[in-house]
């Protein structure tokens, strides 16, 4: 083997952190005939007895790109006299299935021709030759606008066979690829509906003959979102028969609905028990959205997360909590939801019992906008921990609930009090918050407004202009279908608009 020179790197580069351990292959999912480990460092390989039928990829599972600097080490072995030897780091790129990727490409290889350019993997193709400053316009003509470098000059500074830094800057449509410090290309894509805003990171080996590529200190760091805005969705673990509390399958539907949202991207994680394992996930957010299961158990109260977002809400971040998130203990979340969203539910004071609310009148409030009144069964929690006076508080949602659903003592002080069942806070560090009681019953997203009100709620805490009629959603009956937890009774079926 060759000998090791990593380019040293500072271990506290400011916003960067790690997507690979460097021991094994959590997080990252590759046909294990091609993929390992090797000396810390994520390796893909071929041989003559296997070799790859077709360009085979490693996909990062643990979150997608957007606006983002990505560094990595690489090293490229050929195991053959000609030197073949071609790989890439695909970005903001779709998974076809079968550990195939298509879209964006850093490309890197053992010749001196294409190191550092920008391929389309399945898709127009090269791009931007290395050396060349590109604008791809709306049309699909790329036109070369100036050089970052002689194409030469750059190559000679690449290091066959031995470790070299590739860095990818993805912002807006603009796309810059470094290696070993040198800008190889720089490119402005304009093609609307060809272009990619967000995608999956992968790694490739390439088909042809034998060769060996490898990986290692692989940082990413999330950039701010500019001209979109940015809702992260986290859903909580199973713990309730079929079509209740069905954490992943609303999150699933929630992002199809912000998918038909000009100007938004909406990141759903799932099968996470109530907080991503992608390190990133909240660093370029505009808002973030909890559904999962509360009381103790509450994924907030856990390994420190409390403190992680109340950094994001001192930087102005959106928080929106749903039905069971919102019950937390007194004396551990508390008084966070409050400060961050205005309420929370507190057990032994708050109720939740199942009943039906009429909500007749509604608020003139950007969270309505569209939302006739309407009328729904669900597991409606009220009586609620407010502070007795705040600013920036507005009930969004308020009904009456039969007397007889007032289970703790609390709550029964009150007979025949309207309660507010979802609200909206505008906080003084900037930030805004949203609270939801009901979501026990998947089928309720099936309801237009009720839909419309959780999706427009959704686009205020980011901050993003809500539609003067809502958010107006196209769903199909058999999208309510998709993700709900494999019982004995029904099948798994994944939603054709999430990552395969």
């Amino acid at each position: 083997m060759f000998a090791s020179t990593l380019p040293a790197f500072a271990e506290d580069e400011p916003g960067f952190k790690s997507i690979f351990n460097g021991t094994d292959l959590s997080g990252w999912d590759g046909d294990p005939a091609y993929w390992s480990v090797k000396e810390g460092a994520i390796t893909g390989q071929t041989t003559p007895e296997n070799p790859a039928k077709g360009n085979t990829f490693i996909i990062w599972r643990d979150g997608m790109t957007d606006d983002f600097e990505l560094r990595a080490t690489y090293r490229l072995i050929s195991n053959n006299d000609d030197k073949f030897g071609n790989s890439g780091i695909q970005y903001r790129s779709k998974h076809e299935g079968n550990w195939v990727v298509g879209g964006y490409q850093g490309d890197m290889e053992c010749g001196k021709t294409y190191s550092g350019i920008l391929y389309e993997e399945r898709g127009r193709g090269i791009l931007a030759q290395r050396g060349q400053k590109v604008t791809i316009d709306r049309d699909g003509k790329i036109q070369v606008t100036g050089s970052v470098g002689d194409s030469s000059a750059i190559e000679s500074q690449i290091k066959p066979g031995d470790w070299n830094e590739y860095v990818i800057l993805a912002q807006g449509n603009h796309l810059i690829h470094k290696i070993n410090g040198n800008v190889t290309v720089d490119v402005t894509d304009e093609q609307v509906g060809k272009r990619s805003r967000s995608g999956v990171l992968a790694l490739q080996l390439h088909a042809g003959k034998a060769m060996m590529v490898q990986f290692k200190n692989i940082r990413l760091k999330r950039l701010p979102m500019g001209d979109v805005r940015k809702i992260v969705m986290v859903a909580g673990g199973v713990s309730h028969g079929p079509g209740d509390h069905e954490h992943n399958a609303g999150v699933a539907l929630w992002k199809h609905g912000l998918d038909q949202v000009p100007g938004v991207i909406a990141q759903a994680y799932l099968n996470n028990n109530g907080w991503p394992k992608d390190v990133t996930a909240f660093d370029n957010a505009d808002s973030v959205v909890f559904f999962m299961d509360g009381g103790d158990g509450n994924a907030l109260l856990r390994n420190g997360h409390l403190e992680a977002l109340d950094a994001l809400m001192k930087k102005g971040v959106g928080l929106a909590c749903v039905h069971y998130t919102l019950e937390v203990p007194k004396n551990k979340g508390g008084a966070e939801l409050t400060r961050w969203i205005g309420g929370f539910y507190e057990t032994g004071f708050s109720t939740n019992p199942t009943w039906d609310a009429n909500f007749t009148n509604l608020p003139e409030h950007p969270i309505t906008h569209g939302v006739k009144p309407f009328k729904l069964s669900d597991e409606w929690y009220y009586n609620l921990r407010f502070p007795a006076e705040q600013t920036g508080f507005t009930p969004i949602l308020k009904a009456t609930p039969p007397d007889q659903t007032r289970g703790t003592a609390a709550a029964r002080e009150f007979s025949g009090r309207a309660e507010i069942l979802a609200w909206a806070k505008q906080r003084s560090d900037g930030g805004r918050g949203f609270g939801f009681t009901g979501g026990h019953f998947h089928k309720n997203w099936s309801n237009e407004d009720c839909r419309k009100l959780l999706l427009n709620a959704f686009l205020w805490t980011a901050k993003a202009e809500v539609p003067a009629d809502g958010v107006v959603t196209k769903l199909e009956p058999e999208d309510m279908k998709y993700n709900l937890e494999n019982k004995d009774d029904q099948k798994f079926i994944p939603a054709p608009w999430l990552p395969k």
